[in-house]
């Protein structure tokens, strides 16, 4: 834990991290945020500019309790610092939190899996220590810097989620984290409408997180992906020690087996030389290779393997990335599967794997509901249509459907598997109860963008409604 008695910043230390002058009294601060709508007692406010202009709201802002704000020009309220460039000025501010600070960072990217296996360092990095972590899905021009900013000097070790939806955002972000070890989960077709070369682009960006690496740092590679090899020479570019996870015999940390069960599941690997069996609190057969990912992090940032371990152990599926419930429904039960969070082909087949290897009671169903996969560009009906044969060999009885992209899925499915259809999730979502059955099991899946969670949300909802 940090140091209770010592603030993150002083009112006056932000000013000389940012290059400005401070107007108004120096004040220990305690926590920053660009949304007046989250200020608490003792916040830095930033007024950063976007769909709209952040210094409209530095008022609200300090009414809420914020005791100095980061602006451009002055601002009435309280006590300000100004600088030419707000976002360039929280640049400046994380970059300072990082060079005060002894923490061994992490970083992590990827097309499938960054959120969870952040997450599951994180629970890592808690049992050894002091750390820090990206909140949410902070992991872009502002939510990179955002973290760094809020890392306190005391932290021993710390891990950073970082995102793309265009060429070019990878690197300059690893730059500003300058992480010990980083990894890249899985490249995938995610954000390949922005690239022309499609998913080897993606590969190259996602390399590009090792350009900030220290002198010396580890590059955790997935080896069992197809554009591995791209990965790799992005990592020996950078001068990194390359670590290998997967199913290969050369992988430093190699899967040999994965084997659910309802409550979690039992993972053989050889790590480090050595055979060893672990738990996890996840079922999904994509966190065999995640689970590796995570060790493998966690030991280029001076965590035991027995401390891996426990933290897998205890890291349960995320909200809308796996997590599992019990759902009391017309006299019965079904398991709902939220996946709802977002959707690519990889994360789709993926679930569609893990749903197929659950075992199911008499007369239940495995069903799915499925929204559409977002930024596919002219790769989108090809990819929907894809995942036919997934859905197939994965013995997945119903799918019921939302959104035109999902459309085109519907239609050559073998009738006997066609649920519903609906133009939006919405509608979807209001005929929930007539999705599910007692003893099925659903999983919901698709992207942000198309609204899974609402058609999750109207599931999970029917909790005892009936009675």
């Amino acid at each position: 834990m940090p140091d209770l008695e010592k603030p993150l910043w002083t009112a006056e230390a932000i000013a000389s991290a940012v290059g400005g002058k401070l107007e108004g009294p120096d004040a220990d601060v305690g926590g920053l945020t660009y949304n007046s709508r989250e200020i608490q007692s003792g916040d830095l406010f930033l007024a950063l500019k976007g769909t709209r202009d952040g210094h409209e709201f530095a008022q609200a802002a300090f009414e809420a309790g914020a005791v100095v704000a980061l602006v451009e020009h002055p601002v009435e309220g309280g006590a300000y610092v100004v600088v030419p460039d707000t976002l360039k000025g929280l640049e400046a501010l994380g970059a300072a939190a990082r060079d005060r600070s002894a923490a061994k960072r992490g970083a992590v990217t990827g097309s499938v899996g960054k959120t969870s296996v952040t997450q599951a360092i994180k629970a890592g990095l808690d049992l050894a220590g002091r750390s820090h972590a990206s909140i949410k899905s902070y992991n872009n021009h502002i939510g990179v810097p955002l973290t760094l900013s809020r890392m306190p000097a005391d932290t021993e070790r710390a891990v950073f989620e970082i995102g793309m939806n265009h060429p070019g955002e990878i690197g300059p972000l690893s730059q500003q984290v300058r992480p010990h070890a980083a990894c890249v989960t899985t490249v995938g077709p995610v954000h390949i409408e922005a690239f022309a070369d499609g998913e080897a682009g993606v590969a190259r960006e996602k390399g590009a997180i090792f350009e900030g690496l220290v002198e010396g740092g580890v590059a955790v590679i997935n080896g069992d992906n197809a554009y591995a090899d791209i990965v790799k020479q992005a990592a020996r570019d950078a001068g990194a020690v390359l670590k290998i996870f997967g199913t290969g015999e050369d992988a430093d940390a190699r899967l040999l087996s994965f084997d659910a069960d309802p409550e979690g599941a039992t993972v053989v690997a050889e790590i480090e030389g050595q055979r060893h069996a672990y738990r996890l609190a996840q079922s999904g057969v994509h966190w065999g290779l995640n689970s590796l990912c995570v060790i493998l992090m966690l030991r280029a940032l001076d965590v035991s393997l027995e401390t891996a371990f426990e933290a897998l152990a205890d890291f349960a599926p995320l909200a809308g990335r796996g997590e599992t419930n019990c759902v009391a429904h017309k006299g019965g039960h079904f398991t709902l599967i939220d996946e709802s969070y977002n959707a690519n082909p990889l994360s789709m087949k993926a679930g569609f794997i893990s749903l197929g290897a659950r075992p199911i009671a008499k007369g239940g169903k495995r069903v799915v509901v499925l929204t559409d996969m977002l930024e596919l560009g002219d790769h989108s009906r090809a990819l929907h249509e894809g995942l036919s044969e997934s859905l197939i060999a994965n013995k997945i009885d119903v799918v019921h459907a939302a959104g035109p992209q999902m459309r085109l899925l519907y239609d050559i499915l073998p009738s006997a598997m066609r649920g519903q259809w609906r133009e939006t999730a919405a509608e979807l979502a209001g005929i929930a109860a007539d999705l599910v059955s007692p003893d099925d099991i659903v999983m919901v899946k698709g992207s942000n963008g198309s609204r899974a969670a609402i058609v999750a949300k109207a599931l999970a909802e029917l909790d005892g409604a009936a009675e």
